[in-house]
Formats: structure tokens, C-alpha cells, sequence
């Protein structure tokens, strides 16, 4: 994950929401955004 840039993990985090894909998959990328502290670029 650090290898991604905070725009391509945002974009991670948004397409994984859309496709449904698994709520632990979704919490891995969203503590990726958290630890980043790009929170507030978070609408969820």
C-alpha cells in the first residue's frame, strides 16, 4: 500500500466501495487512508 499514491489509494478506496467488494478489504485500504491522514477526503 505505501507504494500507491494518495490519489490511487483514494481511487482504491472509492472503486472498492462501488464494486462491493469485501468489507476487510475495504478496512485494510481505509486505514491506509487514516494512517495518511487523508480523512477528510473521505465522503463515507
Amino acid at each position: 500500500m505505501r507504494n500507491l499514491s494518495d490519489e490511487m489509494l483514494l481511487e482504491a478506496y472509492e472503486k472498492a466501495l462501488y464494486l462491493k467488494l469485501s468489507d476487510d478489504f475495504i478496512a485494510i485500504i481505509r486505514s491506509e487512508v487514516e494512517r495518511r491522514s487523508l480523512t477528510p477526503a473521505l465522503n463515507h
